[in-house]
């Protein structure tokens, strides 16, 4: 039996965020306007990286929404996105739709339905795995044939994504870019993980919509158990797959049989070791890098879950990987 291992981190507890009597008095009044009641309570998002605030507010009539908020730059741009992009999504795809956007004094507001649930511990439950997985399949289902409104959002593709912006192995192996601190084992591979990289691309090409950021921070289990997927904000077009790997590095981590459980997506084998470098590889290098807006358990996350990733990985080829 593997050792378990977990992360420095609360997945549920990791932000760093201005609570709601922190943002600008006319961004509150224009939200509080659009609810068309008193804001009687405000419990900021405990959970995800990046630093500008959400949360979810309660009236005095009895609503209650999430709110994000932003000033106007790249997280606002995302925020914008996500609304553009769930507002097309299926039926079939549960997820929190938006109520409405606005603008007002530099900021950038975003009103979705709330959803009452909380981030899955670590190690998963069972229940919850099975839940979120279920909730992926019956989306990558709904989203098999995405939309002409979802595809003139802007959807790239996940091969080009994996040529563009997950190939650090490859990257390394040319020379130009410095590894990260791995363990010897790790770069006595690198050829091979390079290799993988390179072979991906044509193993993920497909014309379903991916979620594109599926990890254990992006699911909500809620009073019923069932799972809902939160931020869309990068969906890709590819092999639905993908998704499965990237949220099971962390159930791996945690002693789940990860590959049992990826059986009924079907995977090809190389495709499986193919993203698992090339995750293993993106985590590794963000972790060493500077986090720039993100929140600082944003390093931990990559860390831990680029570790996993290249573990498992190693697993899976009979690699002697020792300990980190």
């Amino acid at each position: 039996m593997r050792p378990v291992s977990l992360p420095e981190i609360r997945y549920g507890a990791t932000a760093v965020r201005p609570e709601w009597s922190d943002l600008p008095a006319d961004v509150r009044k224009a939200v509080t306007a659009r609810l068309d009641a008193p804001i009687v309570d405000a419990t900021t998002a405990k959970g995800g990286f990046t630093t500008a605030y959400a949360g979810l507010l309660e009236t005095r009539s009895g609503s209650r929404v999430f709110v994000k908020a932003a000033p106007f730059g790249h997280t606002a741009d995302a925020y914008a996105r996500e609304a553009l992009i769930t507002a097309e999504l299926p039926p079939g795809v549960r997820a929190a739709r938006p109520l409405w956007t606005l603008e007002e004094s530099g900021y950038f507001v975003l009103c979705l339905e709330a959803v009452d649930g909380h981030v899955p511990d670590l190690p998963w439950p069972d229940k919850d795995l099975e839940a979120a997985l279920s909730a992926w399949r019956v989306a990558a289902g709904a989203l098999w044939e995405p939309s002409p409104a979802l595809l003139s959002v802007g959807l790239p593709r996940l091969s080009d994504l994996v040529r563009d912006e997950l190939s650090w192995w490859f990257e390394m192996a040319a020379g130009r870019v410095p590894a990260p601190p791995v363990p010897p084992w790790a770069l006595s591979h690198l050829d091979e993980l390079a290799e993988l990289e390179q072979r991906l691309p044509a193993l993920v090409a497909g014309d379903g919509m991916l979620h594109g950021d599926l990890r254990i921070d992006n699911v909500l289990i809620d009073a019923n158990g069932a799972a809902w997927l939160c931020d869309w904000t990068w969906p890709c077009l590819g092999a639905p797959w993908f998704d499965a790997v990237t949220l099971l590095v962390s159930a791996w981590a945690t002693g789940a049989d990860a590959d049992g459980l990826l059986e009924p997506w079907q995977p090809p084998p190389d495709g499986i070791d193919g993203a698992l470098a090339a995750m293993s590889g993106y985590w590794l290098v963000r972790a060493a890098g500077d986090p720039g807006t993100a929140a600082p358990a944003a390093r931990q996350h990559h860390r831990f879950s680029g570790t996993q990733a290249l573990t498992w990985l190693a697993t899976r080829r009979n690699w002697p990987a020792q300990q980190w």
